[in-house]
């Protein structure tokens, strides 16, 4: 089954500094039918504008990726760590017992990101933060990035049954993402047009995907795809 979430249907608001949209339900946003999907909770597509961000705020047993569409964006938290994340490069932070964080757009021009939240599997352990490049070109088929399964070394690990992939294809070139049985997964082309497994899919819309063991997404246009694949 696939579900289709158009752009212009997600909930959100333009702060000026921050133009966000949310594909579940998230600060002033609500929509019970939009709470989460499986262990995903948060998917928010963010426009920070240059110089602009967030000021220090508190999070606790979250696991927290960024993945960053345009531009970059600067991270700095209480444990000390400090980076600079760049497009197509993702960070993840896992919150657990507690961690306070800012995240700042330094550059000239305004930043782009998919900041995504999934829950845990167990609450209480100590809090972490980890950045790692990925670069565009080097993407053939679905890349891993961010994954708590096993088997996935290469990618940056979260705690969480939960896998974050994504795809750059050139127009007419497709990529298989094969799910286990009883899975669900979220897909959303952060640019370009695609077809999944029959079902077309514009810029920054949302595919909620389950009862599905073969997703094949052909690209209309030349697209960066990002998929959230959970229990």
């Amino acid at each position: 089954m696939l579900q289709l979430r158009p752009f212009n249907t997600l909930g959100g608001a333009n702060h000026g500094w921050l133009d966000a949209h949310h594909h579940f339900s998230f600060a002033e946003y609500y929509d019970p039918q939009r709470m989460n999907w499986g262990q995903l909770r948060v998917w928010n597509d963010d426009v920070i504008q240059a110089g602009t961000g967030f000021p220090k705020h508190p999070h606790r047993d979250m696991e927290i990726i960024t993945y960053v569409r345009e531009g970059a964006i600067t991270h700095e938290d209480s444990l000390g760590n400090k980076g600079r994340t760049e497009a197509g490069d993702v960070q993840v932070m896992s919150a657990g017992t507690g961690v306070a964080h800012s995240e700042y757009n330094q550059e000239s021009t305004a930043t782009k990101i998919f900041q995504i939240w999934i829950m845990p599997n167990e609450t209480g352990a100590a809090p972490s933060w980890g950045a790692k490049p990925f670069p565009k070109g080097d993407r053939e088929g679905f890349v891993t990035l961010a994954s708590g399964k096993s088997g996935d070394d290469v990618s940056l690990r979260i705690r969480a049954d939960a896998r974050l992939v994504a795809a750059n294809l050139k127009a007419g070139e497709s990529a298989e993402y094969l799910m286990d049985a009883g899975r669900r997964a979220y897909l959303v082309p952060a640019t370009g047009s695609i077809e999944v497994n029959g079902l077309q899919a514009n810029a920054r819309d949302g595919v909620a995907v389950e009862d599905e063991r073969v997703l094949r997404v052909t690209a209309i246009e030349d697209s960066e795809i990002v998929l959230v694949d959970v229990a």
